[in-house]
């Protein structure tokens, strides 16, 4: 064992952030208890945790990322610290972001006045994980780094030596993909068919409300998270909406951010005389669009 070591109108964005702020996601409810954490944890790292080695959960409740609350942290037998995060759209400022995380953990594990004294304070080693399931091409799995965003220093230094890194592990979790990690996790492999199942019916121009409650139907039906879903039923499909929702108004904001980026390059680029085709291979913009601008 290694311890220690179809399509929806978006919702009003001021109705999002309050939804987001005061509800559970269905990913956080599915994973809250140690013993299905240790089955995650287990399958992700192709270890065994065995039932006697303790697990606290210790997820901060008011630590607000854009009306989000941080998934899922929690302590292994006092000496290993997880930072689990569900994702469906990749964000590249995720290892800033649970940099800044972790210090809040460390802060509430460690007496500040004594980070004065000389002996030398044992801190839980840290691993980070997201889980990926969004509909972006994405390999099995991938990393991110904090270094990515360090900005270009070598003419300033010679020096290769990182003073800081963080590193985030990325596992693509949908269905077809990691197929050993969710066989070995039950629980993330009935998940990862929830969500499969809501898309494939929102294929059939369903509705998102009636596609969420068709797919959790069809668990239900099939024993994929039985127990769970007819537990909390109303409250998955009110969550899975909320989430679908604050996705799709995301992603719309992202897309137009895009556009807007595409063309003010577009405008620059045909300015200094680039050829059409040079500007529209570089923007993803179409010759047609090009001209218009």
């Amino acid at each position: 064992m290694r311890t220690t070591e179809q399509k929806q109108m978006p919702l009003d964005e001021n109705c999002l952030q309050a939804n987001r702020q005061h509800k559970s996601s269905v990913f956080t409810l599915l994973f809250s208890k140690p013993e299905i954490l240790r089955e995650l944890y287990s399958a992700i790292e192709g270890v065994e945790l065995p039932p006697d080695v303790p697990i606290k959960i210790n997820t901060l409740s008011n630590a607000l990322i854009k009306g989000k609350i941080n998934d899922i942290s929690f302590i292994v037998d006092n000496r290993l610290i997880i930072l689990f995060e569900h994702q469906s759209t990749l964000n590249e400022n995720m290892p800033l972001r649970i940099f800044n995380y972790i210090q809040r953990l460390y802060q509430k594990t460690v007496n500040p006045d004594n980070i004065y004294d000389e002996k030398l304070i044992k801190l839980p080693r840290p691993e980070f994980i997201v889980l990926y399931n969004g509909e972006d091409p994405f390999p099995e799995k991938g990393t991110m780094k904090l270094s990515d965003a360090f900005m270009d220093t070598k003419d300033l230094v010679d020096s290769k030596l990182l003073s800081l890194e963080l590193i985030v592990q990325v596992y693509n979790i949908n269905h077809g993909q990691n197929a050993e990690i969710l066989h070995k996790c039950e629980t993330l492999n009935g998940y990862s068919i929830l969500i499969d199942k809501i898309r494939e019916y929102l294929k059939t121009e369903l509705t998102l409300a009636k596609a969420i409650e068709c797919a959790v139907r069809y668990c239900i039906e099939n024993n994929v998270l039985k127990e769970f879903l007819m537990e909390h039923g109303a409250d998955v499909e009110d969550m899975l909406f909320s989430e679908y929702n604050f996705e799709t108004h995301l992603e719309a904001r992202y897309r137009e951010g895009q556009e807007d980026r595409s063309e003010e390059i577009a405008l620059k680029m045909r300015a200094r005389g680039r050829p059409l085709e040079e500007i529209a291979e570089d923007t993803n913009l179409d010759i047609e669009a090009i001209k218009k601008l």
